[in-house]
């Protein structure tokens, strides 16, 4: 048996103008169901350039868009009344500090606490809205603090940015703090400066 003969399988010739994944000689391409060989798209590997989506996937899902139910179409953004809601328990976890500042007037030690704390707790509201959305006035309003353009958190440097914003809203006799109820996007001036929305998280 010459390597020539055609009993041998070893002895095909190979086309070098034919590269993997370009069927050989009397092979056809993979039909349904088979195995593709290489140059395919292996099953369960996202296409490359060139490939079309798959019908269905909307195409933020190929560059890390969130998928969260409702996203997709429109974001479902919390309304007034939930953001209002929201605000206020925060404000009122600032309570107890205050109150030890008040009550501190003729006591020092009193009023270094409270000062302390309303600081403590003002970094601690603004780290914990950068890093997942929420401070304690928004998780249990069942709110959350994101960026417009995917839907991540804005990040402590952009949240603390969001803040200072917000003295557009109390300008013209607070009207900012009044635009998410009639808005489309339900956003504050400070979240249209800072491209940021508040969704519903459940």
């Amino acid at each position: 048996m010459s390597f020539g003969s055609p009993n041998n399988p070893y002895g095909q010739p190979q086309d070098p103008q034919q590269g993997y994944g370009y069927p050989q000689q009397g092979q056809q391409y993979p039909q349904q169901g088979q195995q593709p060989g290489y140059g395919y798209p292996q099953q369960g590997q996202q296409p490359g350039y060139g490939y079309p989506q798959a019908p269905g996937v909307p195409p933020q899902a190929a560059y890390g868009y969130p998928q969260q139910p409702g996203y997709g179409v429109q974001p479902p953004y919390a309304n007034w009344g939930q953001r209002f809601l929201g605000t206020l328990v925060d404000g009122l976890v600032f309570a107890v500090p205050y109150l030890l500042i008040i009550l501190g007037r003729n006591t020092p030690a009193l009023m270094v606490i409270g000062f302390l704390a309303i600081i403590g707790v003002g970094i601690w509201q603004l780290i914990m809205e950068g890093r997942t959305g929420q401070t304690l006035g928004k998780k249990a309003l069942g709110i959350r603090l994101v960026r417009e353009i995917d839907g991540q958190p804005l990040g402590v440097g952009m949240a603390f940015v969001r803040r200072l914003a917000h003295f557009l809203d109390s300008l013209a006799c607070y009207l900012g703090w009044l635009w998410p109820a009639w808005d489309a996007k339900r956003q504050t001036f400070a979240d249209k400066v800072c491209s940021s929305i508040v969704i519903r998280s459940n």
